[in-house]
């Protein structure tokens, strides 16, 4: 039997975030935007799948599946694929080798569901094809919260397309073994036997390279039109970044703007970006994201903040909060409470709120 598969609950993303950026996502949100009554419901289930207020997410055949506000059951039904429209998709599978290499390589080619679809295999939902239940109250078809489970539905879809074949009723281990079966019967192979080949036994793995190598700028010879300077920048950059690629495994993805913030704080820069720059150096990315934007963080998560906050004082009155959104002004210093669950503390420059130290996921330990 196929196994269903769970995923992490989506934390909030920024308002600019966009769904479905594959082909065959997109394909999966017109389906149930074509369906829908009414818009107004999928502004909502928008909103609601971008402030990340659906609990995990369950894939098993046939549905989709997550909690929403911790009360109600939300489920997204599509109708499996029967055994005989299982063999046909198979069959187109088969047909051209780089079928099998575009899906375990995580991409849906055009040419397969176009084939799949002249076999009588529907892979793709069409109007009509998503069935939407919620225990909540609304009455609409689908509600904010299956529509907010149906868009960020098109995230695990744009991510692996499996996704869509476990919800149809088959997933990836049913359709290699599937295939394999297919193929003619392995002849005995010939050569050295297994056991002799592992006696010779294997060389140890060469040790990793080292992360503290003293960085030596390249000797750059000046040249019309070059700016030695800037390349000597350029380069200890990626010096830098690479270091912390072999570290992490991953670097975040950065827009042009917060590149040239990175730039400016990590090599003493001056581009007129003071205030960008010191909120990198305390927070990196996420620090600036606190303070060029702001959000509305979950209720429960202000929740807690505000008992946090009151358990700082020790029975003491707590300070007055001006709260706006994701910012508490108190006093002479203003709170922002950032993506990643830390608070950023800011005092008043000027006119301007400036950033004024490292984050701290207590706001009561900014206050003291």
């Amino acid at each position: 039997m196929t196994d269903a598969r769970g995923f992490a609950a989506f934390p909030p993303q920024s308002a600019g975030a966009r769904f479905a950026t594959s082909w065959w996502g997109r394909a999966w949100i017109q389906a149930m935007e074509d369906t829908s009554l009414d818009h107004g419901l999928l502004r909502k289930g928008r909103a609601y799948a971008k402030q990340g207020l659906l609990g995990p997410i369950t894939v098993s055949p046939g549905r989709i599946a997550a909690v929403a506000e911790s009360e109600y059951d939300v489920v997204v039904r599509v109708e499996q694929l029967t055994d005989a429209a299982w063999q046909r998709f198979l069959d187109q599978v088969a047909a051209k080798a780089g079928h099998i290499a575009a899906l375990l390589d995580r991409d849906m080619p055009h040419d397969l569901v176009d084939a799949a679809e002249d076999a009588a295999v529907p892979l793709l939902p069409a109007v009509g094809d998503l069935e939407p239940e919620c225990s909540c109250p609304d009455w609409g078809h689908p509600c904010k919260h299956a529509a907010a489970l149906c868009y960020q539905a098109s995230w695990l879809l744009d991510a692996d397309p499996f996704v869509l074949l476990l919800l149809r009723g088959r997933g990836e281990r049913d359709l290699i073994e599937a295939l394999q079966e297919r193929e003619e019967p392995v002849r005995e192979p010939s050569g050295v036997p297994v056991a002799e080949a592992y006696a010779v036994g294997v060389p140890p793995l060469p040790e990793p390279p080292p992360y503290d190598v003293v960085y030596t700028p390249p000797a750059l010879a000046p040249a019309p039109g070059v700016d030695v300077a800037a390349l000597g920048v350029l380069a200890a950059s990626a010096s830098g970044r690479a270091r912390e690629l072999l570290r992490r495994g991953r670097l975040p993805e950065l827009g042009e703007y917060q590149d040239r913030v990175r730039l400016a704080a990590e090599h003493d820069l001056d581009l007129g970006l003071d205030a960008a720059v010191q909120a990198w150096r305390y927070g990196g990315a996420d620090g600036l994201d606190v303070l060029d934007g702001s959000w509305t963080p979950p209720r429960r998560e202000l929740a807690r903040a505000q008992a946090l906050l009151e358990a700082g004082w020790e029975g003491e009155r707590p300070p007055e909060v001006e709260a706006w959104r994701n910012r508490w002004t108190i006093g002479a210093v203003q709170l922002r409470y950032g993506r990643d669950g830390r608070w950023y503390p800011f005092t008043r420059r000027e006119e301007d709120w400036w950033p004024a130290g490292p984050p701290e996921r207590d706001p009561a330990a900014l206050l003291g």
